[in-house]
């Protein structure tokens, strides 16, 4: 008999295999877990251990290392007060405690611009009229005439005209008793500007001549009008002008000058108020007093000159002055150093300034910490007081001891760890 094949488990055979392998993998389940939790126990062991044995080294450490001792100490402070007078010499090269000098630096700056300035003075633009006339001589017995340059010519309508130039007239011809005048064309200018000048064709006569055997002899004539006078108002420089525009022009360059100088001068000087010296070299206008004009330049330029020294400088001599009045066994307090100073006599062209000084700064008994610092290892507080007071009697105003941690009851054997602090109030 043929066997049966089949492609797939029996439905029965199927789950029992199932529930076979469940019983087998939640058997191997819980021993897995079980020995999970036999690993993880051992390893918080482990862990206890070892945090356990840091904090008691750590605690052991803290103990021995950490404890230190801080000591402020106020030392007494006396102030010193000095007045002093010294010079500031641009010849001088360092600063001399025996001389009483300090070195300065002269500074100069020069200025120089021209500006346009309006004329205010009135004068009139009077154009004189021109013309030609024609001179006749018909003096009898015939003979030349001459006239010289400027001539005056006086018209029927009652205007003076020069002769430009000296006229020699012609003389006229005689026949019979009839003279035929001799003549000459001339140009003429009018003796004023203005446009009633500009008169139509007309006779003339010379005043001149009046009294004698030529004034009805000698006379012209116009055939045109005259032409070109004219009158109107215009500006001219006045003095006042001149002077107005030096003033304004010069007052601007000094303080041009002035302000470029101390722009110049960096902040490390100190520039007095009187130590400025200031001069005009020169001013001037091409226009001159009464030329018609409606504006004029003037043109200036100006200098400033200045002394100045360096605050460095001036502290210096200041402190070592006071370094050299102080006791071997004193320390200048740096922070309570001030100083003043006034400006007496400034000779700038001789490079010198005199300075008038005031100044002050505190000093204290000189403490060595390190030495001190050692004499203060394993002491309380008590006793690290007393050994102060002892070392610096009379010196301090105010001591204050602070050991750390707070279980620690004496300063730290160890040098290192004994800090001292100065302080100033």
């Amino acid at each position: 008999m043929a066997k049966k094949i089949y492609d797939i488990i029996p439905p029965k055979v199927a789950r029992k295999v199932e529930n076979q392998i469940k019983e087998f993998l939640g058997e191997d389940k819980k021993k897995h877990h079980r020995r999970a939790k036999k690993e993880a126990a051992s390893v918080w062991k482990w862990v206890a251990a070892t945090a356990g044995a840091l904090v008691l080294i750590l605690a052991v450490y803290l103990f021995f290392k950490l404890p230190k001792a801080d000591i402020e100490i106020w030392p007494v402070v006396d102030v010193l007060s000095f007045e002093q007078t010294i010079i500031a010499e641009e010849s001088a090269i360092s600063v001399s405690l025996d001389k009483a000098v300090i070195p300065a630096q002269y500074f100069e700056e020069e200025k120089t611009g021209s500006e346009d300035f309006p004329a205010t003075g009135n004068a009139s633009n009077e154009g004189k009229a021109t013309g030609t006339i024609t001179i006749y001589n018909k003096y009898s017995p015939p003979a030349p005439v001459t006239l010289k340059a400027g001539t005056h010519f006086l018209s029927d309508s009652g205007k003076y005209f020069v002769t430009l130039q000296k006229v020699v007239i012609p003389a006229g011809k005689k026949s019979g008793s009839k003279v035929t005048p001799g003549s000459i064309k001339v140009k003429v200018e009018a003796a004023e500007g203005g446009e009633e000048y500009n008169i139509k064709p007309a006779t003339f006569s010379v005043p001149k001549l009046s009294g004698t055997s030529y004034y009805y002899s000698v006379y012209a004539e116009s055939t045109e009008a005259m032409s070109g006078g004219f009158a109107g108002k215009i500006k001219k420089v006045t003095d006042d002008d001149i002077q107005n525009a030096k003033n304004i022009l010069t007052e601007k360059l000094l303080s041009a000058a002035e302000s470029s100088l101390r722009d110049r001068i960096s902040s490390e000087y100190i520039l007095l108020d009187n130590a400025f010296s200031s001069v005009v070299v020169s001013a001037s206008s091409k226009a001159k007093s009464g030329t018609v004009v409606a504006s004029f330049t003037y043109e200036a330029s100006a200098k400033t000159s200045a002394l100045a020294f360096k605050k460095s400088d001036l502290e210096k001599f200041a402190k070592d002055y006071i370094v050299s009045q102080i006791p071997d066994a004193k320390t200048m307090l740096d922070e309570s150093f001030s100083i003043s100073y006034s400006a007496g006599s400034v000779d700038i062209k001789g490079g010198k300034a005199t300075l008038n000084l005031e100044f002050s700064a505190g000093v204290y008994q000189s403490i060595d910490k390190n030495s001190l610092s050692l004499m203060l290892t394993d002491k309380n507080s008590s006793q690290i007081n007393d050994t102060i007071g002892d070392k610096l009697a009379g010196q301090v105003s105010k001591i204050k001891v602070n050991l750390w941690p707070f279980w620690v009851s004496k300063s730290p054997k160890s040098q290192k760890a004994v800090k001292i602090e100065l302080k100033f109030e």
